[in-house]
């Protein structure tokens, strides 16, 4: 590890389990398949297996909520006002959420608000079926959601350091990845089929069912308590301002970061999907195009986590980054290029496995390089970025693309990936020596 740039935690406590023997060598076509020593610790497993039931049930109420409001006001506009309404309860408690588990036990914190987020699926539920047909409620059951998605994603992420040893940090963010990824090509799908035959209400109550999985699987999580010893800390905005403080002084943090802003802003072109279904691939029949276009990259980052054997033991975690992230503004530069729709799919599918590598390494980075009292506040500005970063894309993509057309907005996007992401490397070195 370049110790130069962070400093890791060490001593008892660290994690929870001791950590596993140097693995065998795999041979044949196992040395490419998915890295699953992770599983093999008890308390990873538990947290791993709750998500593969969340990751599709999560999905449903993404589902089902937009369709609610659309039914209501035959409006796409209150569609993008409710996904709005969502967006400033996420960023606040999100960073708010990072200081809180970095102040007391994560087990707790997960367990409330996983209750707290399974409470408002049944809310949902229960408005569904009790009609209301208000938009003013669903706006604000959103932004209830969020706001427990918020707190409770940064204690998430940043237990897992304490679940498994360093060496096996980027296994098990492949393997919580590809799950999440998996959830959201599956998770539409299924709510697809379901509602002509079950309704709307149902899928809300099949996501707080799942839930409960989550919340049963917490419960059996080992204390996830500070490991710092001293009276109770404070989870205010100073303890969040000391968190980006945090992130100025240790370069690789801001550099993992500044990497994906880079490949989320200038590269991701979903803004303008729809006008180049219309217009580019229309002789191949507007809906298939639009449903592959946006499935393609989800597609890719399931393979690529599938066959994430191929790269999780590579210990040069920010070279890693930097190659997956210029590999994204290729692909991304060839989908623009493209005028056969199933060119431009195979582009978004190498996208999409390009972003997974990238994934795996940034979030083994902010683990390993980040002491546990500042996890869950470098989790907090994780989870902002990853949000913020798609929104601030559409912006630029669609105002870009209505001047110059999409698929010279697209082609574009990518170079400057391309390019951003190879300067940065070039003139801050810290990123590109990171070791673990």
């Amino acid at each position: 590890m370049d110790t130069s740039e962070s400093s890791k935690d060490s001593g008892p406590g660290t994690h929870e389990e001791a950590p596993a023997a140097q693995p065998p060598n795999r041979r044949g076509w196992r040395r490419w398949t998915m890295d699953t020593r992770p599983l093999r610790r008890p308390a990873y497993r538990r947290l791993w297996s709750s998500t593969i039931v969340t990751a599709v049930g999560s999905q449903l109420t993404a589902v089902a909520v937009p369709k609610q409001i659309y039914d209501i006001t035959g409006s796409s506009a209150w569609v993008g006002y409710a996904s709005l309404a969502g967006l400033l309860p996420l960023v606040v408690f999100a960073l708010w959420g990072g200081a809180i588990a970095d102040s007391m036990d994560r087990r707790k914190l997960l367990l409330v608000t996983n209750t707290g987020i399974a409470v408002t699926s049944l809310l949902f539920w229960a408005q569904a079926v009790g009609g209301l047909d208000s938009v003013l409620v669903l706006m604000v059951l959103l932004a209830l959601q969020q706001a427990f998605f918020g707190l409770n994603s940064p204690a998430r992420n940043a237990s897992i350091a304490r679940l498994v040893p360093a060496e096996e940090l980027p296994a098990a963010n492949a393997l919580g990845s590809t799950v999440m990824q998996t959830g959201l090509v599956a998770g539409p799908l299924l709510a697809g089929a379901l509602i002509p035959v079950i309704g709307l209400p149902e899928l809300y109550l099949i996501d707080a069912l799942a839930l409960c999985v989550t919340v049963w699987a917490v419960v059996r999580l080992p204390a996830l308590p500070p490991l710092t010893d001293g009276p109770s800390k404070r989870a205010g905005w100073r303890e969040v301002a000391a968190g980006f403080r945090y992130i100025s002084v240790h370069k690789v943090l801001l550099l993992s970061f500044l990497a994906d802003i880079i490949a989320m802003v200038f590269g991701m072109p979903r803004a303008l999907f729809p006008q180049l279904a219309a217009q580019t691939y229309a002789p191949y029949g507007e809906g298939l195009a639009l449903g592959l276009l946006f499935a393609a990259i989800p597609i890719g980052a399931v393979i690529g986590g599938l066959m994430s054997g191929t790269f999780s033991r590579a210990r040069r975690h920010g070279l890693m980054v930097i190659v997956a992230v210029a590999a994204w503004g290729a692909a991304i530069t060839g989908f623009g290029l493209s005028t056969s729709l199933w060119v431009a799919v195979a582009f978004l599918a190498a996208a999409g496995i390009a972003d997974m590598v990238s994934m795996v390494f940034r979030g083994a980075i902010l683990l390993s390089a980040a002491t546990d009292e500042m996890r869950g506040r470098m989790q907090g500005v994780f989870t902002v970025v990853v949000v913020g970063g798609p929104r601030l894309a559409d912006v630029l993509h669609g105002t870009v693309g209505s001047l110059f057309g999409p698929r010279a907005a697209v082609a574009g996007g990518g170079l400057l990936v391309i390019a951003a992401v190879l300067g940065l490397a070039a003139v801050t070195p810290a990123l590109r020596r990171y070791t673990i």
